[in-house]
């Protein structure tokens, strides 16, 4: 009985950790002035009236915030969290600029829209996103007429919805319900429904984290 506490009461904390590194993240992406008392690895990102902070691309960390989306390209693992990019480096991970072509079920939660060329854009963080031909938004090169492009007021595509809560049925240790997330999370990126829609995509983690023995909600 003791044991299970223990395992419990780690798990609950690992989850809480990764909750906190979530807000950290996402805090990453925060809203504010140049200077305005940020870490100095973070960079303001004034372009198209943006106005949000970053971690600096070639900042390392040594995990992952919580909710970041696996996405597989050019047979590489990449990693995306409130339009923050990484990939692995042994044991860590760096922040880099994602490749393009490499395609993600959502938009991140602040971004640009934008009208160029007669075609819709957005952009967050140094990168352009462009609706894709199956679903979900693909990364691509700097459009011509980028420099002059209008800012159109918000769009309504697809955003993540709330990160979901993750409850192991079977007593899995904090490591194995990671593991198993970023599995089902890899999985639902092959799916064409869940890359249309970001809220199907949830729910084919959820789907694909029950059949391993978790309560999702």
């Amino acid at each position: 009985m003791r044991n299970i506490s223990r395992i419990s009461a780690s798990v609950a904390l690992a989850l809480a950790v990764a909750c906190g590194v979530a807000q950290a993240e996402d805090r990453h992406a925060a809203r504010g002035a140049p200077g305005a008392g940020h870490p100095s690895h973070w960079q303001f990102d004034g372009r198209f009236h943006h106005d949000h902070y970053y971690p600096a691309r070639g900042y390392v960390t040594g995990a992952l915030p919580g909710g970041s989306v696996s996405v597989a390209f050019g047979g590489h693992p990449y990693y995306f969290r409130s339009g923050v990019w990484f990939r692995p480096v042994g044991a860590r991970f760096v922040v880099v600029a994602p490749p393009f072509g490499i395609v993600v079920p959502f938009l991140p939660g602040a971004y640009a829209s934008l009208w160029i060329g007669g075609a819709p854009y957005y952009y967050a963080n140094g990168v352009y996103y462009a609706p894709a031909p199956v679903g979900g938004y693909t990364v691509v090169a700097p459009p011509p007429g980028a420099d002059t492009a209008q800012v159109q007021p918000p769009a309504p595509p697809a955003k993540a919805p709330p990160d979901p809560i993750i409850y192991p049925r079977n007593g899995q240790t904090a490591a194995q319900t990671e593991a198993d997330r970023q599995e089902c999370n890899r999985w639902a990126t092959t799916q064409p429904s869940p890359m249309a829609d970001a809220s199907v995509f949830q729910r084919a983690i959820a789907a694909c984290m029950d059949g391993r023995g978790y309560t999702v909600r």
